[in-house]
């Protein structure tokens, strides 16, 4: 993406962030995951908390639980079940809720998927082959481009346009995303009719959340704290990971990445800088940061623990959010799905 596009995103971005509070009725998100393990603290300061944030000013919110996209990488489906569901949990217990915002499950939604057939008449092979999350999930993976890792922006532009979706939260290299999700909304508006709007990515300001190894926080690295873990298990986590033998502690990325991202991780959960928190340690070394980030993350995590526990314990209620979730959605794609065909003369 060249620098102008990119500032022309950004500016776009600024006045639709400035508009949200103000008009908030003019607006519906699509976000969601893939369900491929427990979420973590990186999902929760990169995404959940904004949604929560939009949610709450009044803005139509729909969460998919995308896991049909789980098998684009993956050659199983074994703990899908189980991750969808602690999804459904991890979600509410950080503020979603679900009379404001609709929580479904992609492979729920029929009519959702059947948007791709028209869609992708739409798209050219080239065009698939240069969206960079294609290219960069394909090489992560190992696996051949199989044919739904190649279609995967054409999904996500279905999972958009299905509620007809406006705004999508993002970060600056999901921007080619929504670019070609705009591309087949207006494609598909100028073939057969005004049918869907084009959405705008919201860029989100968040950090990349580091992992406990300066690395990117992510399940596939297993360095991440999960919003699952008990205080006992985020203590031995924190405790194992690796710094430097350097007694004074100082925030430098480069150089100390494992002091470095423990810093950051104190810094998100207790809302000072990094620098003070270094400050603050000294020449304390690697026991004191450790006790100090352990005691940050266990007390800023502590009444989502508590209301995790609760939901957890009634999975009859974790599923009944589910299957209303999908009813709703059913009934938003049902009724673009008409529009659809009424558009594309497919009414008989």
């Amino acid at each position: 993406m060249s620098i102008d596009s990119f500032e022309a995103s950004r500016k776009r971005s600024d006045e639709i962030r400035a508009d949200l509070p103000v008009h908030p009725e003019k607006y519906t998100m699509l976000t969601g995951d893939r369900p491929t393990g427990r979420l973590h603290l990186g999902h929760y300061f990169g995404t959940i908390r904004e949604r929560v944030a939009l949610q709450d000013l009044g803005i139509a919110t729909r969460i998919i639980i995308a896991d049909y996209q789980v098998i684009t990488d993956r050659d199983t489906t074994e703990h899908i079940q189980d991750n969808v569901y602690n999804m459904v949990v991890d979600y509410l217990a950080c503020g979603i809720d679900p009379e404001k915002t609709i929580i479904f499950t992609h492979s729920a939604v029929p009519a959702l998927n059947q948007l791709m057939l028209p869609f992708l008449s739409l798209v050219t092979e080239s065009e698939l082959l240069r969206n960079p999350t294609v290219k960069s999930e394909m090489d992560a993976s190992g696996h051949a481009l199989t044919g739904l890792l190649l279609t995967y922006p054409v999904h996500q532009a279905c999972d958009i346009l299905f509620c007809k979706g406006n705004i999508v939260p993002v970060g600056k290299d999901q921007l080619p995303h929504i670019e070609q999700t705009r591309q087949v909304a207006r494609r598909f508006n100028e073939r057969y009719g005004h049918v869907f709007p084009e959405p705008e990515g919201v860029l989100n300001d968040a950090v990349e959340i580091p992992g406990l190894d300066g690395r990117k926080m992510s399940k596939s690295y297993g360095n991440a704290i999960s919003l699952s873990l008990t205080a006992e298990e985020t203590a031995k986590l924190i405790k194992k990971s690796k710094t430097d033998p350097d007694r004074m502690i100082t925030y430098d990325k480069e150089n100390r990445p494992g002091v470095s991202a423990l810093l950051t991780t104190a810094a998100l959960c207790t809302g000072r800088t990094e620098l003070d928190i270094a400050a603050e340690i000294g020449d304390g070394g690697s026991g004191a940061l450790k006790k100090y980030v352990t005691e940050s993350v266990n007390e800023f995590l502590a009444p989502i623990r508590e209301r995790r526990v609760q939901l957890a314990g009634d999975m009859d209620y974790i599923k009944d959010v589910l299957h209303d979730g999908n009813r709703r959605a059913n009934e938003i794609a049902n009724a673009t799905l008409d529009e659809v065909r009424a558009a594309m003369n497919m009414v008989y």
